[in-house]
């Protein structure tokens, strides 16, 4: 974090100092710079690469760094309102028309300002990702024979076997493809399963970046309700035979947001009521690897007991690694996994190389375990942190479940509380929360929040921003 500031720091005070040579003009050596900046040539390296991405230096090989040229005036702007039309033509026609709308998982992707405590987060904290592990895996990575060469569209075969194994059950290295992060995973899934206009059954409440597919590829999702104990089988059934749907997607380990479980007694009802109604289940298990310390036993996948091939499995390791660490598997079946195979071959090609050898190098190495007890450790401290300080200063808000995995807590306002205004309000006081709203495909029951606690740099900002929460509240409930 320290070099990251530096590169910053130089970088601005570089960036002041332009207008004292011309255009074309040789700027101070690196070597002057480290010692009048006393900074270490790599920052002076990154600093100086930061300016030339910003069109304001350029450098020659042997001859240093030169200032360029002052940039051209904008052209005339021109008049793109066509494109209302051309975008929305077709829309009368189609069955259910698109809706590309990224709001609800911009929520969670947005940075904040700076010194707001950030509980929107969907990933882990720097603090928490194992950078050193991943550098060190993309460095071994970088010297293995062939890095750079055209990987298996599939996936390296090492890499499907171990998420094979992961999965467990009977599924083997020939029924998993390698795919570039659960969201692209869930893209090819929603397209391969559901043609534009068909309904998908979704959990209710559940992922925004899911509803998101779905819109955008013109598919209707249908809510079916979740209980602390997960979906609904009886409703799951009535969701089967009101709407024909063929595809349910679902969250069994640790559901987003309210980080329910599916209970043992309903796992294999939800298997036989999808192969009953010959649809699809297609199992979103995303935060396997971020189970809490006091977690215990975990359920296998359904995928892992699954013989018929009702289930299309995705599993990233994306969320327990960082958000640019995008590796992740999608398993299925029968016929279906060459469907899947060729939507994503016609998407992506397939997934580069050299990231698909670091994630074997990662996995592989004895810094993974280690790793993941980390986490386990962490995740744990913060969900009490969190969970302790709401109850002290919030306990109007209701916290109906705690999940001994994932990495945030789903919360209910008081009945008649407006949720833009607390948002809104919680933003103004210095902390970031989800709305409710996004997560709910049809009418919300009730407003509700949903606050991450491993997006923040540790527990005393988890406290911070609880408080901050207590005085937004005091200010619009």
């Amino acid at each position: 974090m320290q070099e990251r500031s530096s590169v910053g720091d130089l970088a601005n005070h570089l960036r002041a100092e332009l207008n004292r040579y011309s255009p074309g003009e040789k700027l101070p050596s690196s070597r002057a710079l480290v010692e009048r900046f006393r900074v270490s040539p790599v920052t002076v390296s990154r600093a100086l690469a930061q300016l030339v991405a910003e069109g304001l230096v350029i450098t020659r090989p042997g001859a240093g760094a030169f200032r360029a040229e002052p940039r051209q005036a904008p052209a005339t702007v021109g008049d793109t309102a066509w494109q209302e039309v051309a975008l929305s033509a077709d829309a009368a026609a189609e069955l259910v028309p698109r809706t590309v709308d990224a709001s609800g998982v911009l929520v969670s992707l947005a940075a904040p300002p700076a010194g707001v405590v950030e509980f929107n987060g969907g990933y882990l904290h720097p603090s928490l990702q194992p950078e050193q592990a991943m550098g060190a895996a993309l460095s071994r990575a970088g010297r293995r024979p062939g890095v750079w060469a055209r990987p298996p569209v599939e996936g390296l075969g090492e890499l499907r076997e171990w998420f094979a194994r992961g999965i467990g059950g009977a599924i083997t290295a020939a029924e998993v493809l390698i795919a570039a992060g659960g969201q692209s995973a869930l893209t090819t899934a929603l397209r391969a399963l559901a043609p534009p206009g068909a309904p998908v059954l979704v959990e209710s409440p559940t992922y925004p970046g899911m509803l998101a597919i779905a819109r955008a590829a013109g598919q209707r999702p249908v809510p079916v309700p979740v209980d602390a104990e997960g979906v609904k089988p009886a409703l799951l059934a009535d969701a089967f035979r009101a709407t024909g749907a063929r595809v349910f997607v679902c969250q069994p380990l640790f559901q987003n947001p309210t980080g329910a479980v599916l209970a043992p007694e309903r796992r294999g009802e939800v298997l036989r009521i999808a192969r009953d109604a010959g649809a699809f289940v297609v199992e979103d298990d995303f935060v396997r690897h971020l189970v809490h310390e006091d977690a215990g036993p975990l359920p296998p996948p359904l995928a892992a007991e699954d013989p018929d091939g009702v289930v299309v499995h995705v599993r990233s390791l994306t969320k327990v690694t960082s958000p640019s660490f995008r590796v992740s598997a999608l398993a299925a079946r029968g016929p279906v996994l060459e469907r899947l195979r060729a939507i994503q071959v016609v998407d992506t090609f397939f997934v580069p190389r050299p990231l698909q050898e670091a994630a074997l190098e990662l996995v592989g190495s004895p810094a993974w375990p280690r790793h993941l007890r980390a986490v386990a450790a962490e995740l744990r401290n913060r969900r009490d942190t969190m969970t302790a300080a709401l109850r002290l200063r919030l306990p109007e808000l209701a916290l109906p479940h705690i999940p001994s995995g994932g990495y945030h807590l789903w919360l209910r306002l008081p009945d008649g509380a407006d949720e833009p205004s607390v948002v809104a309000g919680a933003l103004r006081a210095g902390v970031a929360v989800t709305p409710g709203r996004p997560y709910f495909s049809a009418e919300p029951p009730a407003a509700h929040l949903r606050l991450s606690f491993a997006g923040v740099a540790g527990t005393g900002e988890i406290t911070e921003g609880v408080r901050r929460l207590r005085t937004a509240c005091d200010a619009v409930l």
